[in-house]
């Protein structure tokens, strides 16, 4: 709504619920606060206000409809209660308004009536239906009805079933045969070949053979930009409707994620299969409000494949964003791990050891650290050799650092040959793990370490 500035109204339903409320059937919502007592009035208010506060955190302005000053500035929160009818009136009356406001240009019907599909059920009498938003146009009985999909339902309206006045239709028993209706509209549609209808599908309609074909290829072409296979290296996606198939799309497309297949329906196999030709990074079935059968779920399972499933999808998003996140952790560490890291010794005197095969000598760690494998050279880049062990009070140990007093083991130098007492060493680090670490782990090292790359940069490098 923020994105596409969307003029809209908060409906703050359930006033009927306050304690205390005295009810007045069907009465606009601005004389029936006036018959509440202030105990009424004064938690109304706190409801409203703390609404007010949540859509505030949002971006949003807002205030109850009938204290707002300006509608282009300000959100209004219109009390309703759709038990009483309480409040509807002035429901309709501000969507009216803010209409004749914002959508004066478009507020007529066009020729080819058009809906979209909020649910598919059983009716009883009927046999499958489909509640339908008509949002424009005039649909009447009999006409033919084009649903989306990626092979277009055709079928003839046999019946068009209008809910009594405010009720849901989504929940309604009693229904109205009408012979047309006029968006916009809730209807209940009875027609045949509805079974494998997906809600969230577009619906058009018409009285004319002729048009039929050109309707067909309108909504599939609509489908087709919401459900779609590509040659590329990305995740899978699946949802319940097309709606939440879009709103997933849009998601991650502004994150930057590649989509390799979006559907409606539930995940199969062969979606899991499918997958094992993607990037280990993008080897994720996403799943939004749709059951992920059990024997699929095990074959992911099996096949490496990450599988998220939620009915709120930024909860499946934070899922996934948290295992991405992890997963680039565990990456990095590993990397981490194999870096080589920058190191300074002295040898310290009077602590000879051993003078060779292996020469064993004490040292003085004076920053950074050293490990058994590290490679040690002197000031001007000559190697002395590979550390063999490490020991600390007589214990072996895999690494010292900083101020730590360790005896070294180095396998094929002579000590009074290759290294004295008091010499200075270094661990001959690769320039590439130098650079990795100072542009990725910074955060991990001391500002002594950073004084030891430099040096260890210009033994390697003496003429920069």
């Amino acid at each position: 709504l923020k994105e596409y500035k969307t003029p809209f109204v908060v409906a703050a339903t359930k006033i009927d619920r306050l304690r205390g409320w005295n009810a007045q059937k069907e009465t606009p919502f601005i004389e029936s606060i006036q018959k509440q007592r202030d105990d009424v009035k004064t938690e109304l208010d706190e409801g409203i206000y703390k609404l007010v506060g949540q859509l505030s955190e949002r971006g949003f302005n807002s205030e109850r409809y009938d204290r707002v000053d300006d509608f282009k500035k300000q959100i209004a929160i219109v009390p309703v209660s759709s038990i009483t009818g309480e409040g509807i009136a002035d429901l309709l009356t501000v969507l009216a308004g803010l209409s004749q406001q914002f959508l004066t240009d478009r507020l007529q019907l066009s020729e080819i009536p058009h809906g979209t599909v909020l649910e598919v059920k059983e009716t009883k009498g009927f046999g499958p239906t489909i509640d339908v938003i008509l949002y424009d146009g005039v649909l009447k009985k009999n006409d033919t009805l084009v649903i989306g999909g990626r092979e277009p339902v055709v079928t003839k309206i046999k019946a068009l079933l209008r809910p009594r006045p405010l009720q849901e239709i989504r929940l309604e028993k009693q229904f109205e045969a009408v012979d047309e209706v006029h968006a916009a509209t809730g209807i209940k549609i009875a027609a045949p070949n509805l079974e494998n209808v997906i809600s969230g599908s577009p619906i058009v309609a018409t009285s004319k053979e002729s048009e039929v074909e050109s309707l067909k290829s309108q909504v599939r072409k609509e489908v087709e930009e919401v459900q779609f296979t590509k040659e590329v290296d990305g995740i899978t996606i699946v949802a319940d409707t097309l709606g939440s198939l879009e709103a997933m799309i849009k998601i991650l497309t502004e994150e930057g994620l590649p989509i390799r297949k979006a559907k409606v329906g539930v995940p199969l196999k062969q979606d899991i299969v499918e997958l094992e030709s993607s990037s280990e990074d993008n080897r994720v079935l996403l799943a939004f409000n749709a059951q992920i059968p059990q024997e699929v779920a095990s074959y992911a399972k099996d096949l490496n494949i990450a599988v998220f499933s939620s009915d709120i999808i930024y909860r499946l998003m934070d899922e996934y964003r948290l295992w991405t996140k992890q997963r680039e952790d565990r990456k990095k560490e590993g990397k981490y791990v194999l870096l080589t890291w920058p190191g300074k010794v002295r040898f310290i005197r009077g602590a000879t050891f051993r003078q060779s095969h292996p020469a064993i000598f004490g040292v003085d760690v004076l920053g950074g650290k050293i490990k058994p494998g590290y490679m040690l050279m002197s000031k001007d880049g000559t190697i002395i050799g590979k550390i063999k062990q490490l020991q600390k009070e007589s214990k072996d140990v895999q690494e010292a650092k900083t101020n730590d007093k360790v005896a070294v083991s180095i396998e094929g130098i002579t000590i009074g040959r290759h290294v004295n007492e008091g010499d200075t060493l270094y661990v001959d680090a690769p320039l590439h793990d130098l650079e990795i670490m100072q542009s990725e782990f910074a955060d991990k090292l001391a500002p002594n370490d950073f004084t030891i790359i430099d040096e260890i940069r210009k033994i390697k490098q003496p003429s920069r």
